[in-house]
């Protein structure tokens, strides 16, 4: 089993389209843990850390949004390993 941590952001229109709170439910589908959170630019920060294949699948997910969401562009950049359980919206 490969863990995997990566951050980073998720651009478009993806604020006021409910683009949290369907990650946290996608998220927990797939047994990632993490957190999203709004940004002041617009953008839709993640933290996803969990068995590399669960993780890539919702960065995969993360591509297309809901379907009121709009993504323009994800960037993700792995990172140190973080110990987090669960998965929740800041």
């Amino acid at each position: 089993m490969t863990r995997l941590s990566v951050q980073g952001f998720v651009r478009g229109k993806v604020q006021g389209v409910g683009f949290r709170h369907a990650t946290v439910q996608q998220a927990n589908h797939l047994g990632v843990d993490g957190w999203v959170r709004n940004r002041d630019d617009g953008s839709v920060e993640v933290m996803l850390c969990g068995e590399q294949r669960n993780v890539e699948a919702l960065a995969q997910w993360l591509r297309e949004g809901p379907c009121a969401a709009r993504v323009d562009s994800v960037d993700l950049d792995a990172c140190i390993w973080q110990d987090i359980a669960g998965f929740v919206q800041l």
